[in-house]
């Protein structure tokens, strides 16, 4: 089969490679229909991420049709179209048991393009199948589903429900790229007052606002601080996220929360933050972090059947799964090209950026 594959610092390839088989009685084998490709998959090819070692498939967010089954494997049925979701889950440890599947102790977690071959590929093995893939309603598309692999529960679980966020509450998202666009798209399921999003790219608040923001601040030429605190009469924001993962934006959103308030860190940090508790320590203020469980899909996959959430619009840019690598060009490039998420499908499709469109549901601003 073809694949993307990493070969260290720096280096990709579209490669050919052995097909993936049935390795476990709990696996099963899947032909990718639609993949993507995420931020972190850039970290992996800048070498940030050294447990990935050169050879490995990348990608971690998929769609597909089940072609094999382990003899263990209750579940799904060949010729099932699954939601692959990016964290695998072994259901037996500790840690499973409570629903945090990201921190499995039994062989999943993160693995899929990080410490196993991944899904930028046309085939891929599926381990933990019964517990890791969901079935895709046959009236919802590929697309509809493919971002609820990870960049929706992710936003979602790390962000709005570690960050606590209640109707009516003020809600400052640091960084308006596409976590924290998913922030602002799943936090206005729970009407808060108003949403802030603070960044240093105009066009990246422009998002902002389509997504549901009502105040942008670009926090290069303005005090985002003061005008949050001006927003809320001196409180400071209900609700924080960080959804970049540099220590400047960590201690902003550390500064803008008000007293009683919530910090939920969704950033990926490769870099020590200074944590301030001497301005912290007496102000009853609940900082949170954490890695996705995607325990979350059943609900958010419900919402887009029901029409009350559209990931599609995270979509910016489609190609062909075999021009995986000019998709990568693209995607590295987003301050150029203002790709938010590109869509890798089976078929060639056209390089065009995706036509803006209107919806009445949660995901455009009308």
């Amino acid at each position: 089969m073809k694949a993307l594959v990493y070969h260290g610092p720096g280096q990709r390839s579209w490669d050919t490679v052995a097909d993936p088989g049935i390795v476990d009685p709990t696996d099963i084998v899947v032909r990718i229909t639609c993949s993507t490709i995420c931020g972190t998959d850039l970290h992996i090819l800048k070498g940030d991420v050294p447990e990935t070692v050169p050879g490995t498939v990348l990608g971690h967010e998929a769609v597909g049709i089940v072609e094999e089954i382990g003899a263990g494997v209750t579940s799904v049925d060949v010729g099932d179209r699954v939601l692959l979701s990016c964290i695998s889950a072994c259901g037996r440890c500790r840690y499973c048991k409570q629903a945090s599947y990201g921190q499995c102790l039994g062989g999943g977690g993160w693995i899929f393009g990080h410490l196993i071959d991944g899904l930028q590929a046309e085939y891929a093995r599926v381990p933990f199948a019964d517990n890791s893939v969901h079935k895709v309603p046959a009236d919802l598309t590929d697309e509809q589903v493919l971002f609820l692999a990870d960049i929706l529960p992710t936003a979602y679980e790390v962000g709005v429900l570690n960050g606590a966020v209640r109707p009516g509450d003020v809600v400052a998202i640091v960084g308006a790229g596409p976590v924290g666009l998913a922030a602002i798209l799943t936090a206005r399921l729970y009407t808060p007052g108003r949403i802030v999003a603070v960044d240093l790219a105009d066009t990246r608040l422009q998002r902002a606002h389509d997504f549901g923001a009502d105040v942008t601040i670009n926090n290069g030429r303005e005090d985002a601080r003061a005008l949050i605190m001006e927003l809320t009469d001196g409180l400071g924001a209900d609700v924080a996220i960080e959804a970049v993962g540099v220590p400047a934006t960590f201690e902003l959103a550390a500064d803008v929360i008000r007293a009683g308030g919530h910090v939920a860190n969704v950033g990926v940090h490769g870099h020590a933050a200074a944590l301030h508790l001497e301005t912290l320590w007496s102000r009853n203020v609940t900082i949170t972090t954490g890695l996705v469980d995607t325990h979350t899909i059943p609900q958010l996959m419900k919402l887009v059947a029901d029409g009350r959430l559209d990931p599609t619009v995270f979509a910016t840019h489609r190609f062909g799964l075999d021009d995986t690598m000019a998709a990568y060009d693209t995607f590295a490039d987003a301050a150029s090209t203002d790709a938010l998420k590109v869509v890798l499908q089976a078929e060639p499709v056209s390089t065009e950026p995706v036509p803006e469109r209107q919806a009445e549901v949660v995901g455009v601003a009308t």
